[in-house]
Formats: C-alpha cells, structure tokens, sequence
C-alpha cells in the first residue's frame, strides 16, 4: 500500500481508535475516540468517514457498534500488529499501566549524562502522564534495561513519553541469552 498523508487530527483519532481497540477487542463507540482525544462526537463521524474512504477504518453497525481498525490503518501510522507483543512494565508514579505497553525506546545524548533522555514510544494513550510524573520502564525482555525517569514531555499524536532519565540498569536482573 502506498503511504497516505494523514492530517494531525486523523493521525490523533486514528491513534485513539488503536489504543482503544486493543483495550476491548471490540467495536469502538465514537464518543469514546471523542472522549479520549476531547473533541465533539460530531467531528469525529466526519473524520471516521474519510478514514473509510481511505479504507483504515471499518463501521461496524448495531447496538454494539462502533469503529475498528483495518490493517491499513496500523501501516499508515506504522504501528505493529503484533498477536502477542513481549510484555515491557510501565510504571507511572509508582502504579503499573495496565493498559499500555512500551513498543520502542530510543535513547538520545548518552554519552553526556545530564542531557540523556529516553523518547518512549507507547502502544496505548499517554494522556494520564504528565510533566514532572515519575516512570520505570522495563525490565526489557532481552537485555532486561529499567529506566527510571521522569516526564520531560510528550506527544499524544504519536504516543511518545520524553523521559529525563534518572537512573537506567541493565542487566537489572538475569537475562535470558
């Protein structure tokens, strides 16, 4: 498929409809993409309906109906479909999220430590964390890294927490190789 360029706004409720999808399985209700990325119901079905058109998403009619993702839709914002993705904790203040996990972490400035910070990229809404929280991320499957840092930033467009990285370790436990 070729690429599609995607506006902001249907990168933002293509994005919601991802995380939540995940979250249930199921249909999603547009007033809970509205919900979750705070926009009107109304702006949403107008959105939902080009990203039809452009084949990303499916209606799904009845009571328990909503909006789900095609695999076009996971390529377009080339996001993995993983069946089964490798569980990496996330902690947000000291409470495990149980409705993310950490897809990819990139690392940026390591050799100066005052200015390492860690772009975690989340499969799931990071809209509950905000600057100055704390978060442990890891261990990691492989290399079993934690990172604990705390919020710099974050892009809600793409999932993406900016940590400022107060201690990382690795191994921090066994690894497995």
């Amino acid at each position: 498929m070729s690429s599609i360029e995607l506006t902001s706004s249907q990168k933002t409720i293509l994005t919601a409809l991802i995380n939540l999808h995940r979250e249930t399985e199921d249909a999603v209700k547009g007033e809970d993409i509205a919900a979750e990325v705070d926009r009107n119901p109304g702006t949403i079905r107008n959105q939902m309906q080009s990203l039809k058109a452009l084949q990303l998403v499916e209606g799904v009619p009845g009571p328990k109906g909503g909006y789900k993702p095609t695999a076009n839709a996971y390529e377009a914002l080339d996001v993995d479909q993983m069946d089964e993705p490798a569980a990496v904790p996330l902690l947000h203040n000291g409470e495990p999220v149980d409705t993310a996990n950490v897809g990819e972490i990139d690392l940026s400035s390591v050799h100066h430590p005052d200015l390492c910070r860690a772009e975690i990229h989340v499969q799931g809404s990071v809209r509950a964390f905000h600057e100055g929280d704390e978060v442990r991320v890891g261990p990691t499957p492989l290399s079993k890294l934690v990172i604990d840092g705390t919020v710099d930033g974050k892009d809600d467009t793409d999932n993406i927490l900016i940590l400022r990285i107060d201690d990382m370790r690795a191994p921090a436990e066994t690894p497995e190789h």
